[in-house]
Order: C-alpha cells, then structure tokens, then sequence
C-alpha cells in the first residue's frame, strides 16, 4: 500500500525513463574521491565504492543515467592559498582515469553527438564540468587547457567573488562581471564552452546573459520563489536564462528545497564570512567549517515531489524547453525522500507523469534540453 508522502513507480514511468536520455548536469564524487583520500584512485572502484558515497555504477545504472557531468570543483579556499589551478588538474586528471578505470562502462564525451552515440552504445556518457572560476587563475590560456583537457562548461563562480566575478556568497567587488569577466564569458563562447552561473551574484548573471552569445546555463540551481535562498535564481533571471535558449538545473539538496533551508544558509553564509576574513590555510579553512556542521541545527528533509515544484516553477516561467536536472550529488549530504542517491531519478519521473506532463516534455527535462543546448554552444563555436 502507497505510504503518505510516497510516490510509487509505474510501469509506464519506468518505460518512459528507460527510452529517455537521463542526463545529470552536475556530480561532485571526483570532490569527494579527493577528501575522502582517494586521489589516486587506489583502493577505490566505482563498481562497489566505500560507505559515503551516492554514485557508483550499480546505482548509476538502477537511476537509469546515461549521461552525467563530472565536475571537476576547486573549493574556494584553493583560491586563497594560491593552488586554484593545481587542484583543477588534479580533478580533471582524476576524471580521466576513472573513465579509465571504468572503461567498459563510462566513456568521455566531448559533444552533443558523443553523448548520443555512447549513451545509444550502452555506456554512460562522461562529460566534464569546472567548477569555479577562480581555477583558471585569470588566465584564459589555462581556460583553453581545461577546454583541451575536456572542460564543457565552466561555472563561473563558487562561494567565493573571484577578482573578475562576484559570487552570492561573498560581497560584491566587481558591480557583477569586471571587463576581463567578460572577456573570459566570450573566450568560452569562442571555445563552444558553456557559461553555468550557479553560485553566481545576481548581477554576475544579468552580465554573463547581456555578454554571452551563446545559450547560458545553471547547472545546480533552483527556484527562490519557492525557497529564499541566495544561491537560487529569481523567476526574473530564470525567464532570461530561457531566453538566451539556455536552461536551470534543479539542485537536488533540500536546504535549496524548501523555505526551512533559508535559515540553515543564513548560518552558513554568516559563518563562512567570518572565516574567510581570518586569512586561514585550506586545511584549517574545512577543520573549522566542519566544526561549525557539527553544531548547527539539524537540516530540513522534504518528499521527492518539491523537487517537481521546483521543475514545474521554472517550466512556469521559462517553458519547457528551459528545465533540467543537477542533481550536486556527493556534493550534498543527502537528497530529497526517494532520491537518496543516483538510483533515485526515477521517482523524478514519475512524479512529472503523475502531474499530467507528456511523454516528449519528460524526456526534455531528463535531458533533451541540455543536449539541445551543448549543440547551440558547438554552433556558436563553429562561427
């Protein structure tokens, strides 16, 4: 018998999710293989992964994901301490030899059509994404390396105002995009890189849209009209992200859900201010913040269905053809009810079938969307 507040898969769902091309648009796990003190990859396999962890193989394949976005995160404080740069190799190097390591199952993909023919092949398409800004060290020779190196999308910011870019986290020091921001916005356009502005200032945003010639997206953010916090777009910014051509990827993380997360960011954005202020080493930078989880209060769970609110809010204002999904998975502590982890995109699904959506507007959100937008970038680039 169905459980309050549980959404119970059909037969039809799974079908419809099965012929679809699923797409994340963003996975943290190369973040979390690193903290977790697997840089080289030994002693770690995506097949059966320690405990910790929200993706491996089997669950990428239980969640039907055919293709996912490796995101290559730089944390902020690398900035700081000057090895923004080095930490971005590292990621991108560790990405590399997992696909290698899982070569019968994951493969690199470097355009649009790429992910048709290996998703169409049985693996799971592989894409790469930077983010952070601050990485490439206001150098656009270091942004064609991580092009070159795979690099589809960058996003512009983290939590941290880069000396060109002033994030939601951080006060402002740029009025948004400083004239090299934009030079760096029309660069990744030249190269068919994506320009991805979650983290990113209100006024960054408008900027990088008013700069940018080729769609623009966010790849982990969802609707503030439906929860307050600073990292979410505005359905103003939301309708101009669509009309660009672009698309929002709802963030999977409960506190960026549901109104009761506007507290918990408020304590965490106060508290992160404070220490970047202390001039503090990238290891005590996390010693301390990680002191601060400890104490703060418990975090606001919610039912997989806010997460269609979310996607149905910003179908709303920017229409069908401008929604996705990034999930921040092993970025996040935890995801909504019935989508703990990668395996869970399914229930996604079933709950835009469950609210009347069609079979071809489901599979847009799963991942049309971001294909059709990758191949608007790869045009851009070709003139």
């Amino acid at each position: 018998m169905k459980q309050p507040g549980t959404v119970q898969l059909s037969e039809e769902a799974l079908r419809i999710h099965r012929d679809a091309l699923v797409l994340d648009g963003h996975n943290d796990l190369p973040d979390r293989i690193r903290s977790r003190g697997y840089l080289s990859l030994e002693g770690f396999s995506l097949e059966d992964p320690p405990c910790g962890f929200q993706t491996d193989i089997p669950r990428l394949r239980k969640g039907g994901v055919d293709a996912q976005v490796w995101v290559a995160f730089v944390p902020p404080e690398f900035m700081r301490s000057g090895e923004a740069a080095r930490v971005c190799f590292e990621q991108i190097d560790l990405i590399h030899r997992l696909l290698d390591k899982h070569s019968g199952t994951l493969e690199l993909a470097l355009t649009a059509g790429d992910i048709e023919q290996i998703s169409g092949g049985g693996k799971i398409a592989s894409l790469i994404g930077v983010e952070g800004g601050h990485a490439i060290e206001d150098s656009l020779v270091l942004l064609n390396e991580f092009y070159r190196l795979g690099a589809r999308y960058m996003t512009l910011t983290h939590n941290d105002t880069t000396t060109w870019a002033d994030s939601s986290y951080d006060r402002e020091r740029n009025g948004g995009l400083s004239p090299f921001g934009r030079e760096v916005v029309r660069e990744m356009n030249r190269l068919g890189m994506l320009v991805d502005v979650s983290h990113a200032s209100d006024r960054t945003v408008w900027d990088a849209l008013e700069t940018s010639g080729a769609p623009v997206i966010a790849s982990h953010s969802s609707a503030r009209t439906l929860c307050g916090v600073r990292r979410n777009l505005t359905d103003e910014l939301i309708s101009a992200i669509g009309g660009s051509g672009g698309i929002v990827m709802v963030n999977l993380f409960p506190v960026f859900l549901v109104p009761d997360g506007v507290a918990i960011e408020t304590m965490f954005f106060e508290k992160s201010m404070e220490l970047k202020s202390m001039d503090l080493s990238p290891a005590e930078y996390k010693k301390a913040m990680d002191a601060f989880e400890k104490k703060r209060p418990p975090l606001p769970r919610c039912p997989v269905e806010v997460v269609a609110d979310h996607l149905e809010q910003i179908i709303r204002v920017a229409g069908i053809d401008h929604v996705g999904i990034g999930s921040d998975f092993d970025g996040i502590p935890f995801g909504p009810d019935q989508v703990p982890d990668v395996s869970g995109f399914p229930y996604i699904t079933q709950t835009l079938m469950d609210r009347g959506y069609g079979e071809q507007e489901i599979r847009n959100v799963l991942g049309g969307n971001f294909l059709r937008v990758l191949r608007e970038a790869e045009k851009c680039r070709e003139h």
